[in-house]
């Protein structure tokens, strides 16, 4: 086992397996990170998970086209990864489920990633399909405050009567850190509850529930305000210690704006310094500053669920990565 179960975090509120843990990158190509994390019935119930694969793929940026082309190529492949482990074949018949709310922009990565899917079925219903395609269906059930139906129960019915060989959902997630929103996916064979990282706990869907392998696909899109003012304490640090260890250097004086997390140096401030700065709360540990903003907050109802103000432009190109590498990755034509 190459990681641990960081018991520090479980009032975390996130999808992401790699904020649970303490787990160091597998493989990294180019600035893109991929971690594979697998828990066992005992580290899964730690952290309120389900046991399983999971693989997270942590990039900078995907607003241009050779980073969304390099991105999706990655997704793709460890896609494919994935699907072997669930000794899935090349003609086994997938079904894609969409989930979210398109009329909700953060929301809406399920719907526009089933928009762009190549499917196939319809053509199987008519004849045979050329070598190298898969059988494809997807749907957007929409979600159960505009249909009053669970999703689960939904999709119970849909793989009873079309019967695929397995399910991939989509959806979007939440993160516990600023640094990842619009900036991971995380895929999993573990299947996935619908809503849970924004508190809105919907039925779950897994192959415990369906039968078939179900992997669930994500993006975090939101992230909550007391994740929020905990990052921009720590922020707050690092700006004193870059300050401090550069107060006689005459270059930073010509500079106004540091990124702090792009620095290949990393400056620190002590505990004693820390408390100078912020008092009783300097003296805190991460974990117990986020624990304490998350008591402030969560009672009377601060504690929102926030995205980036460019999330309209953002979410099309992400689901745009997603569709491609699901495509490639579902269709051996497809990615020749």
């Amino acid at each position: 086992m190459n990681h641990e179960v960081d018991l520090k975090n479980s009032i975390l509120r996130t999808d992401l397996a790699v904020e649970l843990v303490q787990s160091k990158p597998t493989k990294q190509i180019d600035d893109i990170k991929i971690t594979n994390i697998t828990l066992n019935e005992e580290e899964a119930k730690q952290i309120n998970k389900k046991p399983g694969n999971y693989t997270t793929i942590e990039f900078e940026d995907v607003t241009d086209s050779n980073n969304q082309k390099k991105v999706s190529k990655i997704f793709a492949e460890e896609l494919r990864n994935l699907l072997q482990i669930q000794n899935i074949k090349d003609d086994d018949m997938c079904l894609v489920l969409g989930l979210g709310n398109e009329k909700s922009t953060p929301d809406a990565l399920g719907p526009l990633v089933v928009s762009d899917t190549l499917v196939t079925n319809y053509i199987y219903l008519y004849g045979t399909l050329d070598e190298g395609f898969r059988r494809v269906c997807a749907i957007s059930p929409g979600v159960m405050g505009e249909t009053g139906i669970e999703t689960s129960d939904l999709l119970k019915s849909i793989v009873k009567e079309i019967k695929p060989g397995f399910v991939i959902t989509i959806d979007a997630l939440a993160a516990s850190s600023v640094e990842r929103v619009n900036k991971t996916i995380q895929m999993t064979d573990s299947g996935i509850n619908p809503g849970s990282g924004v508190g809105n706990k919907r039925k779950e869907i897994s192959k415990d529930i369906l039968g078939i392998p179900t992997i669930a696909i994500g993006v975090p899109t939101v992230v909550d305000a007391a994740s929020i003012v905990s990052d921009t304490i720590n922020y707050l640090y690092d700006h004193f210690a870059y300050q401090t260890a550069n107060i006689n250097n005459p270059a930073s004086k010509l500079t106004a704006n540091v990124n702090y997390l792009k620095l290949s140096q990393k400056f620190t401030i002590n505990k004693e310094e820390k408390e100078k700065i912020l008092g009783m709360v300097g003296t805190l540990s991460e974990s117990e500053t986020k624990e304490l903003i998350y008591e402030i907050l969560n009672p009377i109802g601060y504690n929102l669920m926030v995205t980036p103000k460019e999330e309209d432009f953002v979410i099309e190109k992400l689901a745009k990565v997603i569709s491609n590498g699901l495509n490639n990755a579902l269709h051996q034509k497809q990615s020749e």
